[in-house]
């Protein structure tokens, strides 16, 4: 819809697009409203995915190697960095975590461990095997304390900008929206310059025409073995949903060729999901598969 809104300049191409734009959410809406009822009542979706995983027989084995993030981190460290500790506290319900800044300032840290002498209530409070005594009318016992020093700040943007998350969030959530629009604006403009005349004819026959009875009911299909593959590829619906939104806004593509590939492109999304899963670790592959 946000890239519909990239082309309402025009009436009518932002007419096109923005009904191939509808096309997609609703199919979305109407997935909800009658899977996730059906799975609530039924848990159908639960039993079958599970016959399927355990027709695998998946075992637990060494961890896949994280090469995506490797690509990735470079980038996303120099923006900001988030403490996994934290998460994984907040995660467990440990109420103290819940006060803790989810960005990570301290990237080297030094653990210290310092041997405390501490008064007790009586003997019976001392722990076996821990030095205890009395000195006058005092019991004594030693403790460990273990204090975290910071060393090395870390060199993302927020290390030294001492602002709270939720500004923090803002600030990525609209630097995001506004990085998004423009990326959006941009593809329409060259989507506008690239697909005239000529090159605009040619492409819209090759992708509007049905094949030739009686194999015109085949086309649907190859549309969303198209829109499947090219998801695919790209590894996200949503990028191609929105190119091809502006090639319906431009008339290159109609609005029901447009259908079969939004199916596709929602097909194809899917394995975004096993990939991602597959990266899980060796024992909870199986869950994380399912």
């Amino acid at each position: 819809t946000i890239v519909a809104m990239m082309q309402a300049g025009d009436r009518n191409e932002f007419r096109r697009a923005f009904a191939g734009a509808t096309v997609h959410d609703f199919f979305n809406w109407l997935s909800v409203l009658i899977l996730l009822p059906l799975e609530a009542a039924t848990g159908v979706l639960y039993k079958l995915t599970k016959i399927v995983i355990d027709s695998f027989n998946i075992q637990g084995g060494d961890n896949a190697p994280d090469l995506l993030n490797v690509i990735t981190d470079p980038l996303t460290s120099a923006i900001i960095e988030l403490d996994k500790t934290v998460i994984s506290d907040i995660a467990t319900g440990d109420p103290a975590a819940r006060n803790k800044s989810l960005i990570k300032i301290w990237c080297k840290t030094e653990n210290i461990t310092t041997l405390l002498n501490i008064t007790v209530p009586s003997a019976a409070n001392c722990t076996i095997g821990v030095p205890c005594w009395v000195e006058g009318n005092k019991t004594w016992t030693q403790i460990n304390v273990t204090e975290t020093i910071n060393l090395e700040r870390c060199n993302h943007i927020f290390a030294y900008a001492n602002l709270p998350d939720l500004a923090v969030g803002l600030i990525l959530l609209a630097l995001s929206l506004l990085i998004l629009c423009t990326c959006l604006i941009l593809i329409v403009k060259l989507l506008n310059s690239m697909l005239k005349g000529q090159v605009a004819v040619v492409i819209k026959k090759v992708l509007n025409t049905d094949f030739p009875f009686p194999f015109g009911w085949v086309t649907g299909y190859v549309a969303i073995l198209v829109g499947a593959g090219m998801t695919f590829i790209v590894q996200s619906s949503s990028v191609f949903t929105s190119a091809i939104t502006p090639l319906v806004g431009i008339g290159v593509i109609s609005l029901e060729r447009a259908y079969p590939l939004t199916l596709g492109s929602n097909i194809g999304t899917t394995t975004t999901a096993i990939l991602a899963a597959m990266a899980a670790p060796g024992e909870t592959l199986a869950n994380s598969l399912q």
